[in-house]
């Protein structure tokens, strides 16, 4: 008999949530119907992904599209990004701010990760990309800056993520010096879905609007930034002769025999290549210059015979690659039309500018100093959105043992976060781990502590 996943959302409960969603104002972050639509929005992202984890996502998606959602997610993306730009550090930088929980500002931090989350897991369908209508071109401006901060931090040498956490003490950090750590370190996991979604969107470019394409090739020129993204690989590194790579939220070591495989992140990026560079309405667009021509011929260096054994596909790359470098194409084609533009951040900010302040001390007197009892209820209504059941079906794939990496059944229960295969492996692992495990161990309880019982 098949094995029946767990379920966030009963049909009905799903459509009354899609239905619910409406756009907020930048001052209103934090207030109490927007903490409800960002509950609304987890179950959503759940269930999204135990849906298509089944093949089983058309009912959401015909939600989404039959009630023009789309559209309101970008913009819930967009305006939360703004206010984690222009809010969040007057927020960090207020001396007298000390809230018995960070929790609540921890919920909009977290926010832009969530909607991301689940543009992510439903954008691989055309009606969803069709249904964004004009506002797919803030969602492509949206990636851009995304990636093009990616892009930035690989290339000028900056630490992963892991050796972060490792380097720092964050025991000797303020709750909100913590808070911000933690927002600086999700937005390189933000950065990466964003990745994802822009690989859909060049999945569907025959059917996206002349504008979306003409802002994609020459306004942002996306092909020189994804070959900046291939020549770093911002989700790779080494450390002592290991490499290490990220995967599924998580760095791993790679095994010797698996450096040359492909992994998923560097396939997004091919295959948004692909999608662009062999598109004839791209070829036609696309502004073949000679700085634009000399970064997309720095691909062949890496379409290596390994790649393409497991890239079939990129052997149109190379071949049209090799055209490139001995052909000097035509000037793109300018079309006379009535070019849009993306209003989404420009109309945000501009209604604000100026009041970033004054929005900031609002939400600390109004929002972010919730008392006791509220604190309490927000608790309770989260351990009911996450359950363990879930969370666990969640899991892309089964937890690999932290010592020698083979499929674990066995948690450390002291800080719940590293998995082993046997007792041996976690008794030779405690020395590299002993100093993360305390830490998160005490992490984890002030939280805790934070949401169930804050002090006065």
């Amino acid at each position: 008999m098949e094995e029946l996943l767990p379920t966030v959302l009963l049909p009905g409960e799903a459509e009354a949530l899609v239905e619910s969603l409406r756009n907020f104002q930048l001052r209103d972050i934090g207030d109490y119907g927007w903490i409800r639509q960002h509950e609304y929005i987890e179950k959503l992202n759940m269930q999204a992904v135990l849906s298509a984890s089944s093949g089983q996502e058309q009912f959401l998606i015909e939600l989404l599209v039959n009630n023009a959602k789309i559209p309101i997610l970008i913009q819930e993306l967009i305006t939360v990004e703004i206010w984690k730009q222009k809010i969040f550090p007057i927020l960090c930088r207020l001396e007298d701010f000390k809230p018995k929980s960070t929790f609540p500002i921890y919920l909009v931090v977290r926010h832009e990760a969530s909607v991301i989350n689940l543009l992510e897991t439903v954008f691989f369908h055309k009606e969803i990309c069709e249904s964004a209508e004009d506002t797919i071109l803030d969602l492509i401006d949206y990636t851009h800056r995304k990636l093009t901060l990616l892009a930035a931090q690989s290339s000028s040498g900056k630490i992963p993520v892991e050796q972060k956490l490792q380097r720092e003490d964050l025991a000797n950090l303020s709750s909100m010096q913590e808070l911000k750590k933690q927002a600086e370190d999700m937005e390189f996991e933000i950065s990466l879905k964003a990745l994802s979604v822009f690989r859909f969107i060049t999945g569907l470019i025959e059917s996206l609007p002349v504008s979306a394409v003409t802002r994609m090739l020459n306004t942002h020129n996306f092909p020189c930034l994804l070959v900046q993204l291939v020549e770093h690989c911002p989700w790779s590194y080494r450390e002592e002769g290991k490499l290490k790579k990220f995967e599924n939220g998580a760095w791993y070591e790679v095994p010797r025999e698996d450096h040359v495989k492909i992994t998923k992140l560097d396939g997004q990026v091919w295959i948004a290549l692909y999608n662009i560079l062999l598109s004839s309405e791209c070829q036609r667009k696309y502004n073949f210059n000679n700085f634009s021509k000399g970064q997309l011929l720095k691909l062949r260096a890496f379409l290596t015979e390994v790649v393409i054994d497991q890239f079939p596909n990129l052997l149109e790359i190379q071949r049209f690659l090799s055209h490139l470098a001995v052909t000097d194409p035509d000037p793109p084609k300018k079309d006379l039309i009535l070019e849009q533009v993306p209003v989404i951040w420009d109309q945000v900010v501009g209604e604000n500018s100026g009041k970033w302040k004054a929005i900031a001390k609002h939400q600390v007197n109004n929002m972010f100093s919730p008392s006791e009892e509220e604190l309490k209820s927000q608790a309770r209504r989260w351990a009911k959105t996450y359950n363990l059941d879930v969370m666990e079906a969640l899991i892309p794939d089964k937890p690999k043992c932290a010592m020698c990496g083979f499929e674990a059944a066995k948690r450390c229960s002291h800080c719940r976060n590293e998995w082993y295969c046997k007792r041996e492996c976690q008794v030779q692992h405690w020395q590299k781990h002993k100093k993360a495990c305390n830490l998160m161990a005490d992490t984890l309880k002030k939280i805790q502590e934070d949401i169930q019982t804050p002090t006065n």
